[in-house]
């Protein structure tokens, strides 16, 4: 068997491992750019989710999306950093492409629908006020609903004619029905009694809409939709699903640190409900 010289040069096929030389003054390849980008996207996410997790009083599980998300950035971070998807065939990477496209258009387009609806404001003198439930703390209402709580009391001292709805049940965390606390903080800011009606049976915004509509008209009567900023688009639409034909939403605020969350989360909710034919 005939020796190697040691000045010849090692065939490409029997290297174990490739070495990629950048010439001085040469850009890196996109790749390894894409690659620092997700990393640092990754991290991003990760931090959010420790941050929700250990400083926020959270009501769902659904922060944990971030941390899930931050791993598969980071994973494929990693990959495109040490191009190691390089030898992937062509037919996967535009497949890939493809997705992640269409799934960033479809992101971009719906957060965008969502936003028109942040400033919502209702017209005085409807003849209902819907207010859409959200979690129930053993203090009392969570800082989601409370906003919304607080929007409609200045809504229905300004139009004393104007009933409330107030709508949502007892979840498993928590201690009374969402429309009994709601009920109960409505009477304790001054609204009387005899102005609020409880449906205490639905358990989402589409059976808020659905079992709070058997206490009016829905054809017919004028009503306000109150939540919080980021939900509102959604609500607004399902309404229209649910038959409600003179119907006008009321924008709470929301806590700022948790707005990319519940944004995320509100994406999710846009499309379950368009697939489920609620829209």
């Amino acid at each position: 068997m005939r020796r190697r010289k040691k000045d010849e040069l090692i065939p490409y096929s029997k290297t174990k491992r490739v070495i990629y030389v950048y010439r001085r003054g040469k850009k890196r390849p996109a790749g390894v750019i894409a690659g620092g980008i997700l990393l640092g996207i990754g991290g991003l996410c990760l931090l959010y989710c420790l941050f929700i997790l250990f400083f926020v009083s959270f009501g769902s599980w659904f922060f944990l999306v971030w941390g899930i998300g931050a791993l598969i950035l980071l994973l494929w971070g990693g990959l495109l950093a040490a191009r190691r998807t390089e030898r992937l065939p062509r037919w996967v990477k535009i497949c890939w492409g493809l997705l992640v496209g269409v799934g960033l258009t479809a992101f971009v387009g719906v957060e965008g629908l969502i936003l028109t609806e942040f400033g919502a404001r209702a017209r005085p003198g409807a003849d209902y006020c819907v207010i859409l439930g959200a979690q129930i703390k053993p203090h009392g209402p969570s800082d989601m609903l409370k906003r919304r709580l607080d929007r409609a009391v200045v809504y229905l001292t300004e139009n004393p004619e104007t009933q409330a709805i107030v709508s949502g049940c007892q979840g498993s965390n928590e201690p009374m029905s969402e429309a009994r606390g709601m009920y109960d903080y409505l009477v304790g800011a001054g609204i009387a009694p005899e102005r609020i009606l409880l449906e205490e049976d639905s358990r989402n915004t589409w059976e808020n809409l659905e079992f709070s509509g058997r206490l009016l008209n829905p054809g017919e009567d004028r009503v306000v939709l109150v939540s919080n900023n980021f939900h509102m688009y959604r609500a607004l639409r399902l309404a229209g699903g649910a038959g409600y034909r003179k119907v006008e939403g009321l924008s709470a605020s929301s806590y700022p640190l948790m707005l990319p969350n519940n944004m995320l989360r509100e994406f999710m909710g846009v499309v379950k409900d368009f697939f489920a034919g609620h829209f």
